[in-house]
C-alpha cells in the first residue's frame, strides 16, 4: 500500500534535488543488483526506498505537491540510477515518462491533468506504461457497456508491474484506440510472472492481464484511429525516449568503466589500447546523440519532423551502445565472461535497448517517408 506523502516529506521533496536523493540510495541499489539478476527478481526493496524518498513525485510541479524537478534533472536522475541498478532505473523510467508527458501538457497546453498530477504527489502513485508494446496499433478489446467499457487484454513488458498503481494503457473499440488509466487494484486485473529474460531482470516487466475490467467513459483520456500517427504519439515520442535512453546511457557508462578496470590489467598490450579507444568513441557518439534528444524534448514542439528526428537519434544511440557493448567485452578479455564481474550483466542489460519502438526498420521507414515528402503514415503530404 502506498502511504500518502506527509507535509513534512512534501517540503523535503521540494527542497532537495532528485539526483542527490537518488545518490543517497545508490549503495543499496548497487549491493542488491547482482542478486536481482541472478534470481530473476523484481527490485521490490529498491522501489520501497524510491517511494519513501518521494522520487515518484520529483517531476510533479510544486503547486501540486511535487518536487518541481526539470525534465533534464529527471533524465540525469535516471542516468545516475542506471549506474547502480539497470532494471530499477528502467522501471522508474516507465513511470517517469508518462508523468513528464502530463507535466508538459499542463505547462504548455493547460490540459486538464491537474487531478492526476496531484494524485501522484499526494498518494505517492506509481504509473505503469504499456505503450511500447501497444504502440500505434494498440492491443486488447474494449466492449461498450452502460457507462463505459469492459477491457480485455494481455499487456506485455509492463516494467515495475508489482509496485505500480495506475496502468496507463489502451484497448481497441472498432476502429478506435481508447487510452485510459486502469487501477492495478481493479477487479479483473492480475499480474502473470513471465519475465524470465536475457537482461533487465530487476525491472520486473511482467505481463498484466485485464479480464473484462470496467473503465468508465470519463476515464478515457484519448480516442484515436488505430494504426496511424496521432498528435498524442508525437508527444510520447518526444518526451519518453530521452528519459528511457537516459537509462541505457547510464548502463553504457558503467559498462565502459568496468571494462576499463578489467582491461587495465593488460594496458601495455596494443590490442587493449585500440579496443578501449574504439569503446571511447562509441560511448562519445551515444552521449552526443542522447544530449541532443534531451535538448529536443526540452525545447521542441511535437510533430512528425520532431518524431522522425528523435527516432533517428535513438537509432544512432542504440547502434553506438550495442557497439560499445561488444567492444567492452573485447577490451576486458575473458574476465568479462565470468558472472562475478558485472561487465557480463551490464552487457546483457544493454541489449534491451534494441527492442523499444521504433525498432530499426520502422525507424528507417519513418525517416525515409518524411525525407521523400510523404507524411508519417506514407501518404502524399
Amino acid at each position: 500500500m502506498n502511504a500518502p506523502l506527509t507535509e513534512t516529506r512534501k517540503t523535503a521533496i521540494a527542497d532537495s534535488n532528485p539526483i542527490d536523493r537518488m545518490r543517497a540510495l545508490a549503495a543499496g541499489f548497487a549491493r542488491r543488483a547482482a542478486d536481482y539478476d541472478a534470481q530473476d527478481r523484481f527490485a521490490a526493496e529498491n522501489f520501497a526506498e524510491i517511494k519513501a524518498a518521494g522520487l515518484l513525485a520529483a517531476g510533479v510541479p510544486a503547486e501540486f505537491g511535487g518536487g518541481d524537478a526539470s525534465y533534464r534533472e529527471m533524465s540525469e536522475m535516471l542516468r545516475e540510477m542506471a549506474h547502480h541498478c539497470s532494471g530499477t532505473a528502467l522501471a522508474l523510467a516507465m513511470h517517469t515518462h508518462p508523468l513528464m508527458a502530463n507535466v508538459w501538457r499542463w505547462r504548455r497546453e493547460k490540459a486538464p491533468v491537474e487531478g492526476l498530477l496531484k494524485r501522484v504527489a499526494g498518494e505517492n502513485l506509481m504509473l505503469l506504461s504499456t505503450g511500447g508494446n501497444d504502440w500505434l496499433n494498440g492491443s486488447g478489446s474494449a466492449e461498450a457497456v452502460e457507462g463505459g467499457y469492459r477491457i480485455s487484454a494481455r499487456k506485455r513488458f509492463v516494467s515495475g508491474a508489482e509496485a505500480g498503481d495506475l496502468l496507463m494503457t489502451m484497448a481497441i473499440h472498432g476502429d478506435t484506440v481508447l487510452h485510459a488509466g486502469v487501477s492495478m487494484k481493479a477487479e479483473g486485473v492480475r499480474i502473470e510472472q513471465t519475465w524470465r529474460t536475457l537482461g533487465m531482470r530487476a525491472s520486473g516487466s511482467q505481463d498484466v492481464v485485464l479480464d473484462k475490467v470496467f473503465v468508465p467513459e470519463a476515464a478515457i483520456a484519448v480516442k484515436r484511429p488505430a494504426g496511424v500517427w496521432h498528435p498524442f504519439f508525437h508527444l510520447v515520442t518526444m518526451i519518453a525516449f530521452p528519459l528511457i535512453y537516459s537509462v541505457y546511457r547510464g548502463v553504457g557508462e558503467r559498462l565502459r568503466d568496468e571494462a576499463v578496470a578489467l582491461a587495465s590489467k593488460r594496458r601495455l598490450e596494443g590490442d587493449a589500447q585500440l579496443q578501449v579507444g574504439a569503446m571511447e568513441a562509441a560511448l562519445a557518439a551515444a552521449m552526443a546523440a542522447h544530449e541532443k534528444m534531451v535538448d529536443i524534448a526540452d525545447h521542441a514542439t511535437p510533430g512528425p519532423e520532431t518524431s522522425a528526428r528523435m527516432m533517428t537519434l535513438k537509432r544512432t544511440m542504440t547502434d553506438s551502445l550495442l557497439a560499445l557493448g561488444n567492444l567492452a567485452l573485447d577490451a576486458a578479455g575473458g574476465s568479462a565472461f565470468y558472472r562475478v564481474n558485472s561487465a557480463e550483466r551490464l552487457f546483457r542489460d544493454l541489449q534491451a535497448a534494441r527492442y523499444h519502438p521504433l525498432t530499426a526498420l520502422s525507424q528507417q521507414r519513418l525517416a525515409g517517408r518524411l525525407a521523400l515528402g510523404l507524411d508519417a503514415d506514407g501518404r502524399a503530404a
